[in-house]
């Protein structure tokens, strides 16, 4: 993606999200000037908010996609539990999600402000995959594009110097949900073949949430 990491800090810089993570007990304090998203799926509505301090480049690139309205039709399509990595032995639990169908990734030209993204390594953002983490799928370092997943219970091997991926590298968390856990948990136990959601489960729209 086209976006140069030093201009869209200075852009976001006016943007405070301050201890969005750091509340008693865990508890998640979203700032007024934060970016308040609200999914809302099949299974029911999930809130997130998310980080444009500490990872604009990642944060820019989600809302590219949520403006566009290309998460809208989306699905989960994707459940990894505790019994479905046989060939993993470093485990983990998440649910994947991505952007309607009509809107594969491959169907952009190069340069088209979709291209990959460069990973925010959780090393330099200070954003742990931490229970209800929303963070981007990847294959290698910078190869994010659209491909999001959600934690369920803390992950810190997907954390840089983790071993889920064996380049170590971590992946990219760039906000939290605040208010359906459940359900994602659901999503998570919802019918499956390996980790395969049969049938996906769609994601019927993705917006700011007006105050």
């Amino acid at each position: 993606m086209s976006i140069p990491t030093t201009g869209m800090k200075r852009v976001l810089a006016g943007l405070l999200l301050c201890g969005l993570f750091g509340g008693p007990g865990g508890q998640v304090h979203a700032q007024e000037e934060g970016i308040i998203l609200e999914m809302t799926t099949q299974a029911g509505t999930i809130e997130i908010v998310l980080d444009p301090v500490r990872a604009p480049v990642t944060v820019a690139n989600f809302m590219r996609y949520v403006d566009a309205g290309q998460y809208n039709g989306g699905v989960f399509h994707r459940t990894v539990t505790m019994d479905n990595q046989p060939n993993n032995d470093v485990k983990i639990e998440v649910i994947q999600g991505a952007v309607n169908p009509d809107y594969r990734d491959d169907s952009y030209p190069p340069n088209s402000g979709y291209d990959p993204i460069p990973l925010e390594r959780t090393s330099a953002t200070g954003l742990k995959h931490v229970d209800g983490a929303i963070s981007m799928a990847r294959m290698g370092p910078d190869t994010a594009t659209s491909g999001f997943f959600f934690c369920i219970g803390d992950q810190p091997e997907l954390d840089f110097g983790g071993k889920r991926n064996p380049d170590g590298q971590g992946f990219a968390a760039f906000g939290r949900v605040t208010r359906g856990l459940d359900v994602i948990r659901k999503i998570q136990m919802s019918p499956r073949e390996n980790q395969r959601l049969t049938p996906p489960v769609v994601i019927t729209k993705v917006e700011r949430k007006t105050k």
